[in-house]
């Protein structure tokens, strides 16, 4: 029992960080929290992070019922969200240039930014959903619990692994994120400027490869039945 526990944190942590990708994030979210200071930003990392642990929470226990309740498919969500991702990424990837300091971040881009005033407000949205945890997250964790049984032992170990992977991925977050100026000034401003780039490109990929998953989950059934009926 004990090691199909560990085998499960393992490979929802695994499959939740590669889509989250943290490290990549976490210039584009030293971008949109460019007129902070360290501590505020600091600050808004922990936010974020506790944030997205209780939506990784959420999702992992409602998810399905919720799809099923308002009558949507894992293909709808992954399509439809997948688009967010992409479009985010394509603005990203076509904004000017951001001009970074090493203490003090000022920046040109049309990416909105997060403002002193405003920052506690825009913790969950967007900093938090789409940003962290978008609808590629979401997709992910439902399909780790899709086949999740209603016996009381396997529900009970289920939701220790959920609770677990949930734990690890916000202090990779909150690691990642908070420490994205330290990163920034080691990679100076040109490094960061090219890293900032190949995060909202990867961004724009995964945004796409969500649709084509979305695409390929929806035409597969058509298929499968247009050759059995010839």
């Amino acid at each position: 029992m004990i090691e199909s526990l560990i085998s499960d944190i393992l490979f929802g942590f695994t499959g939740l960080i590669s889509i989250i990708n943290p490290l990549g994030v976490a210039f584009v979210f030293l971008d949109r929290t460019a007129s902070l200071s360290d501590a505020e930003r600091r600050f808004l990392a922990r936010r974020v992070a506790i944030n997205a642990f209780f939506v990784l929470i959420v999702v992992f226990f409602v998810g399905t019922p919720m799809l099923h309740f308002f009558g949507i498919s894992i293909e709808a969500l992954r399509i439809g969200g997948g688009l967010a991702v992409a479009v985010g990424g394509w603005q990203m990837l076509n904004a000017p240039d951001t001009r970074v300091r090493m203490n003090e971040t000022t920046s040109a881009s049309a990416v909105p930014q997060v403002e002193p005033e405003s920052a506690t407000a825009k913790t969950f949205f967007p900093l938090t959903v789409p940003l962290t945890t978008g609808p590629g997250t979401m997709a992910t964790v439902i399909a780790l619990n899709a086949n999740r049984t209603h016996k009381l032992s396997e529900f009970l170990l289920s939701g220790v692994a959920s609770f677990a992977i949930s734990g690890l991925v916000m202090l990779v977050i909150y690691y990642t994120y908070s420490r994205a100026s330290v990163l920034a000034r080691y990679l100076g401003a040109e490094g960061t400027r090219v890293a900032l780039r190949v995060s909202a490109f990867l961004l724009l990929c995964i945004g796409v490869q969500i649709i084509l998953t979305g695409f390929e989950g929806f035409l597969a059934p058509i298929v499968d039945a247009h050759a059995a009926a010839k």
